[in-house]
């Protein structure tokens, strides 16, 4: 029996049992996210073994590599709301050129990121989270190592969502699979020197990072050229760029990256404000946020189906399928983080516990992780209705709610945690205040529909 091109190179997600797509789509999503996420934590984990100041500077660091995936966004995005409308359209030849020109868009726009940050940008980041000088200066090192992969990233989030459109989420699960799998044994032999390699470090997790990508890189490459992409995607060195494309593109994924870019900005301010509350709040910040990230992650998958099944069934004239599809996928997802919720509540000192030992560090984490249990719900209501209204090529409303959320933090942190006198506890808490706010003004916004109209 011959097999079904169709189910190998993507699903039509405008027919056939909604729960079922949304699982079917989600699950490798939420496998490669956690792949992303494993990679930090194999990070940190090693790192962590070498003390407080270098997981302090690995987690500072990590503010701002969050700035290469968010601007990776920006291409990613954008590509997937429009191939999926195309495929859904059954126009596979348009579908190709927006993922041709998507391609060309993210090699160039990431050399240039590269080149500013490692030789301006970092330094900068640095002096304005105001760490400590041993930690600034392991963290510039592990972030200008990180960055010289930037166009290796941009080149896995660009192919990834040229699959993910095609209704494609297994094929970048393998890929980045295999990315950790290097990963992680890499970290151990170039972090502490294991056989014939150098003890490197903070900057031998950089560097497994760094290979790691690169590798995934290359194997999308080999995947598109033996054609295991729904449409041809030509991978020839021609920089033939149509700038109408390039700029449905820019229009779709800018908002979103926007408020992304925003959010790290944000955060740097945040890991001032607890960097006055020394080093051992900088890396509770940075156990916290890893955790968060399980929850986040998780979402983000779901968000990623719900912007599929949004574009593809827009495309194919169903708006109340559309609608249907994003709020079962919120439903899904409001249960998945209310566990998790759950555990954060009752396990903390084992979770924190997992990262490092300090007594300090421990103390203060299992504080944050209580208290980010409060909006794990609320944070899946943002997640998974900025993923269907980017699918609607709509990313106006969710701009409009993060950016001004976002902001709000930061005055908040340094009200309740230095001016009421809380503590770093106070930080914890802005965050959780504003998360609350966001998904719920998000979830009211889409209720009104006019995302359905939305031309791309």
């Amino acid at each position: 029996m011959q097999p079904d091109l169709r189910e190998q190179k993507g699903l039509d997600l405008t027919e056939g049992p909604i729960t079922r797509t949304i699982f079917r789509l989600a699950w490798p999503v939420i496998i490669s996210m956690f792949v992303e996420t494993a990679r930090g934590m194999a990070n940190m984990f090693w790192v962590g073994k070498l003390g407080a100041v270098n997981l302090a500077a690995v987690v500072s660091a990590t503010f701002l590599i969050w700035f290469i995936y968010v601007l990776s966004d920006v291409v990613s995005v954008g590509t997937v709301a429009l191939v999926a409308r195309y495929v859904g359209a059954k126009d596979e030849d348009q579908a190709a050129y927006v993922a041709r020109q998507a391609y060309l868009f993210a090699i160039i726009s990431s050399l240039i990121l590269a080149i500013f940050i490692i030789l301006v940008g970092g330094g900068y980041a640095f002096d304005l989270m105001g760490t400590e000088p041993e930690v600034t200066r392991l963290g510039l090192n592990f972030l200008r190592i990180v960055f010289l992969g930037t166009p290796f990233l941009f080149l896995i989030e660009t192919f990834g969502a040229c699959f993910r459109g095609s209704g494609d989420t297994k094929t970048p699960m393998k890929v980045l699979l295999v990315s950790l799998s290097l990963n992680i044994a890499l970290d151990p032999l170039l972090i502490f020197g294991i056989g014939p390699f150098p003890r490197m470090g903070t900057n031998g997790a950089a560097l497994a990072t760094f290979i790691s990508q690169g590798t995934a890189a290359v194997i999308y490459g080999f995947l598109i050229t033996r054609g295991r992409l729904r449409f041809k995607l030509s991978l020839l060195p021609r920089f033939n760029l149509d700038f109408s494309v390039v700029q449905k593109i820019l229009k779709i994924g800018l908002p979103l990256s926007a408020s992304g870019i925003l959010f790290i900005v944000v955060y740097i301010f945040l890991n001032k404000v607890t960097a006055s509350f020394g080093t051992e709040a900088i890396a509770a910040l940075g156990i916290g946020n890893r955790m968060e990230s399980i929850s986040f992650l998780t979402c983000f998958g779901f968000s990623q189906a719900a912007s599929a099944l949004v574009g593809q069934n827009l495309g194919a004239k169903k708006p109340e399928r559309a609608e249907k599809c994003a709020w079962r996928t919120v439903h899904i997802v409001v249960l998945i983080t209310g566990f998790v919720s759950v555990m954060f509540l009752v396990f903390p000192k084992w979770i924190a516990s997992f990262f490092i030992s300090d007594p300090k560090v421990v103390k203060i984490a299992i504080d944050y992780l209580r208290i980010l249990a409060l909006s794990q719900v609320f944070m899946a209501l943002e997640i998974v209705l900025e993923g269907s209204f980017s699918g609607a090529g709509n990313t106006i409303p969710p701009m409009t709610v993060s950016i001004p959320g976002s902001i709000l933090r930061i005055p908040l942190a340094y009200l309740i945690a230095i001016f009421w006198g809380v503590g770093v506890d106070g930080v914890w808490w802005a965050i959780t205040l504003t998360s609350i706010a966001k998904g719920t003004t998000l979830a009211f916004w889409f209720k009104q529909g006019k995302w359905k109209t939305k031309k791309v």
